[in-house]
């Protein structure tokens, strides 16, 4: 496996394709197009791969606060995962998406969140896939049953109180990972309101991969957040709690351990505004 237990390559994902322990789950999505990510799941996936959509399956239904994408129940994703046959503490998932981990990352980071640390990326995503030229179909795979027993993890998370009281103490550090004009507020496709949450430091989620979706090395993720290393906590959001965790896949593969998603993000934060 390159890089560490978070990550497989194709080659080693090809290889183990019929292994009963491993559950391959397409991630594929566009906040621009929610249908979309479906509808090239069922056009075309990696061979015995299941699909969680962002919105349906990784995240919860919206309210007045919370943000866009608020965590699914741990109930209910736990029904979601038994029912494509991963079991607790067993089972690799192996989850895939086609837009640098963006929504992979968040399955990653869930599954972690929920207590299963058996959880991988695929690396260079389903184009890196179709590149190798490995298998592909348009065949839903039939259902598996496992048992998924959800058993949250609830210092990897924080809220907007959490948030307001500790962001400004001198061990910890509050990252916002959106692209850097949002960050500025010069830009803003999507929320009501433009800017940060005062304080952030911006460290865009797109930076842990190359231009082709491939992650970069190691060495090179130690070295993004080396200034970080000493901080005693790392508060982690972006627009709503996604592209975040591509840089706390990133922070992992650094070996720093001590980062928290901000659930709710940046939508959540102006919730309150």
């Amino acid at each position: 496996m390159p890089h560490s237990q978070f990550v497989v390559s194709p080659t080693w994902l090809f290889e183990h394709l019929e292994d009963p322990q491993v559950v391959i789950v397409d991630c594929r999505f566009s906040l621009a197009d929610p249908q979309l990510g479906q509808q090239q799941y069922q056009a075309s996936h990696i061979k015995n791969s299941y699909y969680l959509d962002l919105n349906q399956d990784l995240s919860s239904l919206v309210g007045k606060h919370g943000g866009r994408h608020p965590l699914p129940n741990p109930n209910d994703i736990a029904k979601k995962l038994s029912a494509i046959g991963v079991n607790s503490q067993k089972t690799l998932v192996v989850a895939y998406d086609d837009s640098r981990f963006a929504f992979a990352a968040r399955l990653w980071w869930l599954l972690r969140y929920l207590g299963h640390e058996q959880v991988a990326v695929l690396d260079g995503g389903f184009t890196g896939w179709q590149k190798a030229s490995y298998p592909i179909t348009d065949i839903l795979p039939t259902p598996r049953m496992g048992t998924f027993v959800a058993q949250a993890q609830i210092d990897k998370v924080v809220d907007f109180t959490a948030v307001k009281n500790r962001k400004d103490r001198p061990e910890v550090v509050l990252v916002d990972s959106r692209e850097s004009d949002r960050y500025r507020g010069e830009r803003e496709p999507i929320d009501q309101i433009a800017g940060h949450i005062p304080g952030a430091v911006n460290y865009p989620w797109q930076e842990i991969t190359d231009s082709s979706g491939y992650l970069l090395s190691q060495p090179e993720q130690r070295r993004r957040w080396e200034q970080l290393e000493t901080a005693g906590e790392i508060l982690v959001y972006c627009g709503s709690g996604v592209t975040a965790c591509v840089n706390l896949l990133s922070l992992e593969l650094a070996g720093i351990s001590k980062g928290k998603l901000y659930a709710g993000s940046w939508s959540d934060w102006i919730s309150y505004m």
